[in-house]
């Protein structure tokens, strides 16, 4: 039986043919995505804005739709429905949580009027249904959370940085890290663009992103170190290119395969997860792209050593041992 593949095991592919294109959409789409964050800026969630948590307790099972349409007359703006599995809970109570977003006014309470016109129209779904609590999140709480998401994703990348100079060399570091920044502007600005709903799961879908992508760079980077040994006389060009058709199988079967759950899951998973999916989506195909394209090819703009006994030549290039492999 023959192994599915979509693309062949041996390709000679030359991907630095169009180097400076790629690069030029590459850094014209980075700064269109810094201008369409500040000049739309992003779709903020209740997690970041701020809003009223109302808790529900019901001996029927949660109707979240049921749920949503009671509320949609109301016009609360951006409403979050979750059923919560408490194992404290009497296994014959339902529970659910309900996130309302922050008025107009500013403040992150919601009028004691609104909610009562949320309890009133919840009673019609379910008669039976009771509110334990109601707790409001404030602006500086969510202000502390937008600081703190930046400062996460900001180590993430300083670690990646730190770990790729550890393993490589400052080279290889530069261009993984620059890749990174690259995939991590581009679902920035499209989260801009579409002003999809940008909350604390995209925040944890963009580390994923940086994972995954970081994943993907290593592996091209690993067979780059290997080859750079192996063919000492060869180009730089000609062993960037040999590595990323080695490994290019690999990496459109990794992507692919993952491709194939997350759309499933951003078909049937429902709204609750489709903006932590579709940063997912996005930054498998970009961080794919930008493992090729960006991080290979900062990697050649700036040279690497194959023999530490060289010296640098004193132009700002790295000499390049010619020895025969």
């Amino acid at each position: 039986m023959r192994r599915l593949r979509l693309v062949p095991e041996t390709t000679n592919w030359d991907f630095f043919r169009l180097t400076k294109v790629f690069f030029a959409a590459s850094g014209a789409a980075m700064i269109a995505s810094v201008v369409l964050f500040f000049a739309m800026g992003l779709n903020f969630g209740i997690d970041f804005r701020g809003g009223t948590t109302i808790r529900t307790e019901s001996a029927q099972p949660v109707d979240v739709g049921g749920y949503r349409a009671a509320m949609a007359p109301l016009g609360l703006g951006d409403v979050a429905i979750t059923e919560v599995f408490d194992p404290s809970f009497a296994s014959d109570q339902h529970v659910a949580q309900i996130r309302i977003e922050a008025q107009g006014d500013g403040d992150a309470s919601v009028a004691q009027q609104v909610i009562a016109d949320v309890e009133t129209a919840l009673k019609t779904v379910d008669p039976s249904i009771t509110f334990p609590s109601v707790e409001s999140v404030g602006p500086k709480v969510s202000g502390e959370l937008v600081t703190e998401a930046v400062i996460a994703v900001s180590l993430a990348i300083a670690a990646v940085l730190v770990y790729i100079w550890l393993r490589f060399e400052w080279q290889f570091a530069a261009g993984a890290v620059l890749s990174l920044v690259h995939d991590v502007t581009l679902t920035i600005g499209i989260f801009a663009l579409l002003q999809i709903k940008f909350d604390l799961a995209i925040i944890a879908a963009l580390l994923t992103i940086v994972g995954y992508s970081l994943n993907d760079t290593v592996v091209v980077f690993d067979r780059v170190r290997e080859n750079l040994q192996k063919y000492k006389k060869r180009p730089l060009k000609e062993v960037l290119n040999l590595s990323i058709n080695e490994t290019l199988s690999r990496t459109t079967m990794t992507s692919f395969t993952t491709l194939i759950a997350l759309f499933a899951l951003f078909a049937l998973g429902g709204d609750v997860i489709r903006g932590f999916v579709f940063a997912m989506i996005w930054g498998i195909v970009v961080g794919t792209y930008s493992s090729i394209y960006v991080a290979s090819a900062i990697l050649l703009k700036l040279g690497v050593k194959r023999d530490w006994s060289k010296k640098n030549d004193g132009k700002g290039g790295t000499q390049f041992a010619n020895i025969d492999a």
